[in-house]
């Protein structure tokens, strides 16, 4: 049994590493599609038939619920069946590692937010406005450097989660059929999770789900940046532990508010706050006390997202360490 979960965990550090060093190749992804995009599709198709206006609250609660189950159930299910399959090969880890990889997010998370930073660096704002846009759901027309900015790391952050630590989290609890369930799970509360009118209800319960399974990895994201920020150069460890235990729950997530209120306080920087979403603008509390973000900030919010990655990986590499030497 300790041998299996030391596998495992060797298992999620190559996936890690291949992710870090390799992402998600333009080249193969140009000829089939990504599994995230399959399930996208899948999640628009059950949209599509069972999302309809004239269908009353709770019955939109139910097929959206329903919709969320098949997503995740059918993703577990290839999940499990591909983990069977390959543990039939000497080295089928190796090519489960492979698999597990395309579901991390840090190398593609890493290289959105360098382009936002390269962008501001060229005398085009409107250059650094289009290539925010691909990260952030607000406006961005309008936005000045230092909105730009605050956009990249509030997203860097939030990423961080949802993309590299909750991955890896449900992958160490449960293996590969964990991590593309669960990215299935978070597939779906970005397509579907909104509290708009269309998916109010037929949304609730992928938003819900979300909120769940990301409820703890949220809270480990937080302490590894503020732990990221002893070992940055001008991080501030602990005003990002204060910055988090004061601004975190004040976020409209029950989890965004973790990552991105330890980012603002080891940069020592003022993040979230009112922000306008097709015309609308939202009056959001803000989060942290120091000044507006600028580029440098970026960069530096890029080093803290680096070093707390890498810190997660090296915990894991420990964890597999302590325990092939007690068993």
């Amino acid at each position: 049994m300790i041998t299996s979960f030391i596998l495992l965990l060797v298992v999620i550090v190559l996936a890690m590493i291949i992710d870090e060093t390799i992402g998600d190749p333009d080249t193969v992804y140009r000829r089939v599609p990504h599994p995230v995009v399959l399930m996208g599709r899948m999640i628009g198709l059950l949209d599509g038939w069972w999302n309809r206006a004239t269908s009353s609250p709770p019955t939109k609660i139910i097929a959206g619920a329903a919709a969320v189950f098949i997503v995740v159930g059918i993703s577990g299910t290839i999940g499990i069946a591909i983990h069977k399959i390959l543990s039939s090969f000497a080295f089928g880890w190796v090519a489960e590692a492979v698999i597990m990889s395309i579901f991390i997010a840090r190398h593609s998370l890493a290289q959105h937010v360098t382009n936002v930073r390269e962008a501001l660096s060229t005398p085009d704002l409107q250059v650094a406005q289009e290539a925010v846009a691909k990260i952030v759901g607000r406006d961005t027309a309008e936005m000045t450097e230092e909105d730009i900015s605050a956009s990249a790391i509030e997203s860097l952050s939030e990423n961080f989660s949802d993309g590299v630590v909750a991955p890896v989290f449900w992958a160490v609890l449960l293996g590969l059929p964990g991590i593309i369930a669960y990215k299935a799970l978070n597939t779906a509360d970005s397509m579907i999770g909104y509290r708009s009118e269309k998916y109010l209800h037929f949304g609730s319960v992928a938003a819900k789900a979300d909120d769940i399974a990301n409820f703890i990895p949220a809270r480990i994201s937080g302490f590894l940046i503020c732990f990221a920020a002893l070992f940055v150069k001008h991080g501030k460890a602990k005003e990002g532990w204060r910055v988090l235990r004061a601004d975190a729950s004040r976020h409209r997530s029950v989890n965004a508010g973790f990552p991105e209120a330890a980012m603002a306080g080891v940069l020592n920087i003022r993040i979230s706050g009112p922000r306008s979403y097709e015309g609308v603008l939202t009056d959001e509390p803000w989060i942290g006390d120091g000044s507006r973000p600028t580029q440098g900030d970026l960069q530096r919010g890029l080093d803290m997202f680096g070093m707390a990655a890498s810190i997660l990986c090296a915990s894991i590499v420990a964890l597999a360490g302590i325990l092939y030497f007690i068993s």
